[in-house]
């Protein structure tokens, strides 16, 4: 692989925290890119630069042409694993100037997110955006956030309401539970749900 020099990160970028970036790659490619990263975060000695990197994979049932799961001769109901985002590899990093480079410049990746390369600068996945996919793949405890009160806009994240926006009418911190109204068949209804399932709508 060729050399390629890129500009230094300017001062603003180099804020000493870990933050979250988004690889490309090439659709299919995205363990191969996760392996290279792991290995050279190591030969590079960036422990202390590089921490995580998921590629955000899924396990899901196997369905035959009847929609009923699909049981291997064992008993064991088939499942196969799926990329919920074909292309990105998630990568947690304290950005410096070395970094930026060798996650530039590892076989098979084709940019960062925010950065169209010719030494234009990455820029992180904000925190709101990232959570909701590391709960989803179980790499976060859930941050439960004590500042709602009665009377605040959410949106529901998860489970049978996910989407859907309500006001709080009710708060139980003691158990992490929010009551909320919400719109359903055009009737308002009620709902308890756990305070990780909520965001501050916009």
């Amino acid at each position: 692989m060729s050399e390629e020099i890129y500009e230094d990160l300017d001062e603003s970028q180099l804020t000493g925290k870990k933050q979250w970036y988004v690889v490309n790659t090439y659709s299919g490619r995205e363990r191969m890119v996760a392996d290279y990263l792991e290995k050279r975060r190591v030969s590079q000695h960036l422990e202390n630069n590089i921490f995580r990197i998921v590629v955000a994979e899924q396990e899901e049932i196997v369905y035959d042409k009847n929609n009923k799961p699909v049981v291997k001769k064992n008993g064991e109901v088939s499942k196969k694993i799926i990329n919920l985002y074909p292309g990105y590899v998630f990568v947690e990093v304290i950005m410096s100037n070395q970094a930026w480079y060798v996650l530039r410049n590892t076989p098979s990746v084709t940019g960062l997110v925010g950065s169209s390369g010719k030494g234009s600068k990455p820029f992180p996945v904000p925190q709101e955006e990232i959570e909701p996919i590391l709960r989803r793949m179980n790499l976060i405890e859930t941050v439960i956030r004590a500042d709602y009160k009665i009377g605040d806009e959410v949106r529901i994240i998860d489970g049978a309401f996910a989407d859907e926006k309500g006001e709080i009418t009710r708060l139980d911190l003691d158990n992490s539970q929010a009551d909320v109204v919400i719109t359903f068949f055009g009737r308002p209804n009620t709902v308890t749900v756990s305070l990780a399932s909520i965001e501050k709508a916009d």
